[in-house]
């Protein structure tokens, strides 16, 4: 039971530092053109989901899309992603996470994050320092169009989180770290 566990870790911990990477393509131009597309995907998404959140966005001082996969198996979770943080009137902020987790679940999912920031000194408190703490629980079974997938709208801390789920299968409850960086090699 004991080498399950260590071999469970070790694929979280793979997952994390290894799914990290952003998408295709080699230079970092192509690479920042593929957050672009997810980011343009992801809130086309959610403006035919939930039309009154464009408002919100275009009215708020920045928002950030990020894409994550995460996988739970057991007693451990992690996650790794990628995304970009949009300041109105700035350049992009090209950033990656990555998130462990404890916890009862069991699942793997892919699902994108739309952070609206309320105001300038949490979006820039995101930017610089990225840190995300907190618990949650989901459901999701989802392939393309087809199967459900329960998340939506959660405000906290100056910030309005919308998620949608992609494709999945997972239930879970746990309590997880999450942290944002700045991608270096996108700047």
């Amino acid at each position: 039971m004991e080498r399950i566990k260590a071999g469970l870790c070790g694929l979280i911990i793979t997952l994390i530092f290894s799914g990290c990477a952003t998408t295709a393509g080699n230079t970092p131009a192509s690479k920042r053109q593929a957050v672009i597309d997810m980011r343009n995907d992801a809130l086309s998404d959610l403006y035919n989901e939930r039309p009154g959140a464009k408002a919100k966005i275009a009215s708020a001082p920045g928002y950030a899309v990020f894409s994550n996969f995460d996988i739970a198996l057991f007693f451990i979770s992690g996650g790794a992603g990628y995304g970009v943080v949009n300041p109105k009137g700035a350049k992009p902020v090209f950033m990656k996470m990555g998130e462990l987790g404890v916890g009862l679940g069991l699942g793997v999912t892919d699902f994108r994050a739309i952070f609206i920031f309320h105001d300038k000194t949490t979006m820039n408190k995101f930017i610089n320092e990225g840190w995300e703490f907190g618990a949650n629980a989901d459901a999701a079974a989802k392939a393309g169009d087809k199967g459900i997938a329960i998340g939506g709208e959660v405000v906290l801390d100056g910030i309005t989180i919308y998620q949608l789920t992609e494709t999945g299968l997972a239930l879970r409850a746990s309590v997880r770290g999450t942290k944002y960086w700045k991608d270096s090699d996108l700047m």
